[in-house]
Formats: structure tokens, sequence, C-alpha cells
């Protein structure tokens, strides 16, 4: 009690001032003058989450760039490099971090929580913010293929089966081919690298353990060798399995610099000590008469956590159980994952082949315990990324999956109603009314009663937020200013937040309802009215003095109004051809693209992919045809494997934001071409509106399903032949739509009595 009585913030004050350092206190004042007056100034977490991540930063900025005659990670290579494109001076940074290539692709098992990283050359990152493993190639001659150097690589993705990375490097008449896959041996978890080198006789392949990821610097204290078995002492310790004997091994500590600088001279090591935390080991075997060498290095994942598993759903510390045995290999295991998940079938393979990455990246990412939207900067919760994550899911007919993570959402919610995940973030609480009635319409069934008391709640909480505390004018009956989603600016009374409100008091009000809520529902369908009042009279008044839709009340138009077209997709809030919505897209068009995709230049300074995908939903909606050009700046912005980081560097192509492979962009992707298919416009089921024109020349064939709708589940196949299209929609329906709308265009539209009516078109 007496610690309330200290002077602390007089006390921090005058110390800074004796120190020389400018006083604290005034310049976090004249920071909160640049936003909205908020309860909250910046959530925790995210605080948390930035101190650890330039924590990182900090010891890049010092093991670095006074070691740049080191083998580092890809984008330090480039960043480092002043002769690439993308480069960055280091000059004044607070700290080095990794701003040009944030990409790297996941390798796991679906239902199960054991992810690993593979970065854009191969570099295998097995534990969550670990150490990493790289593959060398030396030459006799002094050649050396070290791949994060290597000048190009072919990255691709075999989802055949268990998905595998492959990774090609050739340089100087050298060869590596690196697969990257997650395996089972005895019931256990395996992440499984195989390596194929191609040289001449007596040059050197080479694994390399290496005190890094694709972040940065990662401490490892100790190695041993045991014969084939490597033990890695850090932070995650753990064992790597050679396969086979090396036949020559070296080892360094920080203070002796790179083991590179090693390899070749004579000698056996067996354990290294680095009191930096630098230690690297390099594994040494010769190509035999043919030049040719073949290995595969194993990393046994799961046995140093305590993790258990039931139906499915992974649980820490709730219940006893038996420990994790899988039963399977990893091919069933996938087999099972991919059964009932839509098909695509389209003459653009390269589309197809970005859909069954896209389903791959979120079967992937919800997993877990939690959906989270990446496997590594961001594999943590957010209930954004959950419910625009689990649409997809339930899209992809996966409602038992989608349900496991619904069934956690209670565990997140305050007893005021608030579903936190990230403070002062108010989207939280529409998002998840919104997703509970996706569910409710998808499945076609009842929903627990817990869900019930959990939405009544939530409606509470947000009458309470909406008459809580002082706002102008202009955001009258809005909720409060918040940080809402971090790439929308300094806290402000976003309309994101509102609009996500307003449908999920609807969505709320139906819910109850229709499950006999009565009261309840009453008072969320009052609620959305209300707020719908003060939505339209604070938009009237922003149109009017912008001409369009900005992000807050009193914002000027930027790159923030992307939030404001969630009021059309996903929510549907306005007609399709509301003329505010139409002024807002075409600001956002004209004003807001590079290399033909959405460039946020607030936080993200990127292209995003999921941001883009939201534009063409819109563009498709008003039947505008400029949805294609959106989705194909993202196709070509995809990794060769298939996957989008959050924003991406509109020079380098690579990842500048955000973690590497996002599960919000995959989502989108998924959603985006089902929408071409298949989608819901309200009350009616619309398909083949998106359809592109040139699928459908003369014995050109396209399908894509089956996929569940809030009426029910439905396939659609198409195939041409001269001027005529059939069309065959098929499935069972639990709520019929009050209309059924085949759209394709080139051909009309025409109005089907019944799902299952076959129906021939005549090009218009």
């Amino acid at each position: 009690m007496f610690l309330r009585w200290i002077p602390w913030k007089w006390l921090l004050r005058r110390t800074a001032e004796r120190h020389g350092f400018v006083d604290p206190f005034a310049v976090l004042a004249r920071l909160r003058q640049f936003s909205q007056p908020s309860e909250v100034a910046e959530p925790m977490e995210l605080i948390r989450a930035g101190a650890v991540f330039h924590a990182r930063g900090l010891v890049n900025t010092k093991a670095i760039q006074h070691n740049l005659d080191w083998v580092w990670p890809y984008w330090v290579e480039c960043q480092f490099n002043p002769d690439y494109h993308g480069f960055v001076p280091r000059a004044f940074s607070f700290s080095h971090i990794n701003l040009t290539h944030r990409n790297w692709t996941v390798v796991g098992l679906p239902d199960h929580e054991h992810f690993a990283v593979v970065d854009p050359r191969g570099l295998v990152t097995p534990l969550p913010e670990g150490w990493s493993l790289d593959c060398w190639l030396i030459g006799k001659d002094g050649k050396r293929l070290l791949p994060a150097r290597a000048p190009s690589a072919r990255q691709s993705m075999n989802r055949d089966g268990t998905p595998v990375v492959e990774t090609i490097l050739e340089e100087d008449g050298l060869s590596l081919v690196l697969r990257t896959r997650m395996s089972i041996r005895d019931g256990t978890p395996v992440l499984e690298q195989e390596v194929e080198a191609s040289g001449r006789e007596g040059d050197s392949l080479v694994a390399a353990i290496r005190p890094y990821n694709p972040e940065g610097v990662q401490f490892i204290d100790q190695i041993n060798l045991n014969d084939v078995i490597v033990t890695i002492k850090s932070e995650d310790s753990c064992c790597v399995d050679l396969g086979q004997r090396p036949e020559a091994v070296h080892m360094a500590h920080y203070a002796e610099g790179d083991v590179l600088h090693r390899i070749g001279e004579s000698g056996r090591a067996h354990q290294v000590r680095c009191r930096v935390g630098m230690a690297t080991a390099a594994f040494v075997w010769q190509l035999g008469p043919e030049g040719r060498k073949s290995m595969r290095v194993r990393v046994p994942r799961g046995k140093d956590r305590e993790e258990t598993q039931v139906s499915g759903l992974w649980l820490r510390g709730r219940t006893q159980v038996s420990p994790l045995r899988l039963r399977e290999d990893a091919d069933e295991l996938w087999r099972k994952a991919r059964a009932d998940c839509p098909r695509v079938e389209v003459p653009d393979k390269r589309f197809q082949e970005l859909t069954e990455q896209a389903i791959q990246t979120v079967l992937l990412l919800s997993s877990g315990p939690d959906i989270v939207p990446g496997p590594y900067t961001y594999n943590r919760f957010w209930f954004r990324d959950a419910a625009l994550m689990l649409n997809a899911v339930l899209a992809m007919g996966q409602e038992e999956r989608a349900r496991r993570q619904i069934d956690r959402f209670g565990e997140r919610q305050r007893v005021d109603g608030y579903f936190h995940s990230q403070t002062g973030e108010w989207d939280s609480n529409g998002q998840v009314l919104w997703i509970l009635r996706q569910y409710h319409l998808v499945s076609g069934g009842e929903v627990p009663s817990e869900w019930l008391r959990q939405a009544g709640k939530a409606v509470r909480w947000i009458r309470r937020k909406r008459q809580s505390g002082q706002r102008p004018p202009e955001a009258k009956g809005l909720l409060p200013a918040g940080f809402s989603a971090e790439h929308l600016g300094p806290n402000d009374f976003y309309y994101w937040d509102d609009f996500w409100a307003l449908a999920g008091l609807r969505a709320a009000g139906d819910l109850l309802r229709e499950h006999g809520q009565e009261v309840s529902a009453t008072t969320a369908h009052t609620e959305a009215a209300a707020l719908a009042d003060d939505l339209e009279r604070s938009l009237a008044g922003a149109f009017h003095r912008r001409g369009a839709i900005p992000a807050a009340p009193l914002r000027r138009m930027d790159a923030g109004a992307i939030g404001s077209v969630v009021a059309d997709y996903p929510l549907q809030l306005y007609p399709a051809d509301d003329e505010r919505m139409g002024a807002t897209l075409e600001w956002l068009l004209a004003n807001c693209l590079r290399r033909g995709g959405f460039f946020q230049d607030m936080i993200h300074s990127g292209i995003n992919a999921y941001l883009t995908l939201d534009l063409a939903q819109s563009m498709l909606r008003r039947s505008d045809p400029r949805y294609r050009e959106l989705m194909e700046a993202v196709a070509a912005l995809a990794t060769g494997v298939g996957d989008w980081p959050e924003a991406i560097h509109p020079r380098t192509g690579g990842g500048c934001m955000g973690d590497g492979q996002h599960g919000w962009a995959a989502a989108e992707w998924f959603l985006a071409i089902r929408a071409l298919f298949v989608r819901e416009d309200g009350d009616d089921l619309i398909l083949a509106s998106g359809v592109f024109s040139d699928w459908l020349r003369s014995g050109g064939r396209c399908s894509f399903g089956p996929t569940k709708t809030t009426f029910g589940e439905i396939s659609i196949e198409l195939s041409a032949q001269g001027d005529k299209l059939d069309v065959l929609p098929s499935g069972s329906l639990h709520r019929q739509p009050a209309r059924i709308l085949v759209a394709p265009p080139g051909y009309g539209e025409t109005l089907l009595d019944e799902l299952n009516a076959p129906v021939t078109l005549h090009r218009a």
C-alpha cells in the first residue's frame, strides 16, 4: 500500500534530467496528442511482443554487422548488401530486423501443433524461434555453393501425400536439392530434410548448425556430437540425427569466428561451448566417385513438451490423458484432413496450385489449441484473424475444426463480456458474434447454450461501451477511440470497429431469437438499430466532407480507409450498389495501388494480399470486372511455394511486415476463388458470377466444390462447347435462398427453381 505514496513520476523525471535524457512523460504526452483520447494508449500485448522483437533486433545489431564474413540467413545477405536493390542502411537504426525478406514456409502435420519453417533458400528452423540447419556444398577447387548467398533458387511445394518443400540451388557446376517435410517415426513427429548434392568427386557436403533463424540471432550455448547424434543446448535444447557418421567435424565458438572458415582443416571436434551463445558446427561428407552424395537429417519433435491430444484437440494442464502417440503415418493424416475440403479445377494451373496451398495453410494454422495467423511471428491468437480465417474453415466444410476453435473463445471472454485478445481493440465482440452466426447458418443446427450465454454478455458489453466516455459530435454513439486493427493508424473512433459491432449485434439478435432467447434477442436488435442510426449520422457528415468513407469520422482520406470496406465485404451491411462504398473503393483504387495490389503505407508499408483480395471481393459484388486484375496481382506476388507474407516489399517482392506465411491471406485467397463460383449475397445464392471468361472458351471446363454455404453444401461444374455453356450445380440445401442466380460473365443471368437443375446457357 505504501508504494502508492512514492512519487514515481517525479523520480523518473528527475533521474532522466540528471543523466541528460529527455523527460519521458513529456514525450509520451506529445505522442498521445497524435491520437484521439482513449482509455488504452496501445495494447500491452503488442508492446510486450514488440519489446521481444526488438530485443532480438538489438542482438542482431551487435552480432551481424561486425561479422559479415559469417554466412548469415538469406535476408541478411540481401539486406546488408550495398549492391542489392533492397539494401537497408543501418546508421541510426535502433535495431536490425528483417524488413526485406520476411518469407518462410511452414511444414507440419494436420491437427498437431508441431511447426517448423523453411526460408527461401532452404534454411530450416525446426523449433519456434530456435536455431537453424543449413546445408552447403564446398568444392575442392575453392568454389562454394552457400544457399544464402546463391544468386537464385527454385522453391516449390509437392502436395502429393505429405507436403514437401523442395529447394533447388545451382551455381558453378554445384547443385543442392533440399526436400523438407514433417513425418512420423515411432509415433512421434519428426522434421526431416533430405539432401541431394551434385558436384565433383572430393567436393564436400556440409550440414551446419547455425545460431540464427529468419528473424536473426538465436543463441546456441553448446553443441555435442555422439556418433551420429548432435545435441544442441540452447533455450530449446534438442537433438539432431545426422543419419550417417560424418567424415569430418568442425566446431567453433564466437571468438574463433564462423565454422565456415575451418572446413578443410584437419581434426575432429566433438564438443564446443560458447559463452556468447554463438556456437557453430559443421558436419562434412565427401562426394563419391560420381560426384554425388545423399543424406537425410532428422529432428524429433514433441518429446520436450507436455502436450497431449484428445480427438484432435490439444490440451494443456486441463486433464490427464496418455502421452501423445500418433498411430497413423503422415500421408494418412493428410489424406483424412483433405478428404472433405473443396477441390478446384481451372485452366490456370497457378491459380489452382495457389488455392490448394491456401487450403493447406489454413488447415495447418488451425491445427493447434488456437487458430493462429502465422507459424512464427504471429503464432499467437487474435479474434480478428480467427473470425476471418474461421469463415474460410467453415466454407471448406471443416465444421468440427471450427467448432473446437469457437469452443475456446469463452476462455478469453472477461466477466464484463469483452472478448479479449488485445486491449483496446474494440472490434473483437462484433467479430465473435458474427462468426457464431456464420457457424449456425453453415451447420444448419443448434449451437451450444454456452455460446448463447456468451453472446448475450457480448451484446451487453457493446451497449455499455457505446455509452461510456466522451465523444466529439461526429462520433456520437460510436464505440470509443481505440487501437483497433494496427494498420489503420493511431487511436481513433474507427468505423471498422462499429461496422463489426453492427454486424455482430444483428447476427446475435437473429441467433438468440432462433434459439428462443427472446429478451436477449430484443436487446441485440434494439442496440443494433440505435448503432445503425448513429453510424448513419456520422457517415453522412464524413461523406459530405470527404466524398468517401474515411477510416474514422474526423480523418482525411488515407490508406486506413481500407478498414471501412469491411461494411461491404464480408459484412454486406449495405446494398452492392451503395454510393458511398462505391466512392470509397474508387478512391482506394486510384490512390493506393502498387504493382496492382493494395499498398498499405501505414505500419505495414507494403503491398497487402488479404486487403487487395477484400477489394476484389467488393468489386465482384458490384459486377466490376476489375476484380480479376486485383486477383491476378495477388497471384503474381505469391512465393514459389504459393504463400504470401502479411505485407510485401514493393521492390524486393519479399515480406516486409508480419509473418512470412500469413493465414489471413491464405483464407482470403481461398474465399476469393470460391466467390468466383459460389457466393452468398444476402438471401441470394449466386453461382459462377466471377468465373473468368477465358476459362469458358470452347472445350474449357472448370469446377469447384463441395463447399459449405449458409444455405447448404454446393458443388458446381461448368463446361463450354462452342457458344454453349453447360452449368451443373449440385448439393443439398438446409435453407432455401430467396433466389438461385446463375450469372457467368458473357452469358447473362438465369434463375433456377432448384439447386440440382442443370442449365445450358448461350453466349450473349
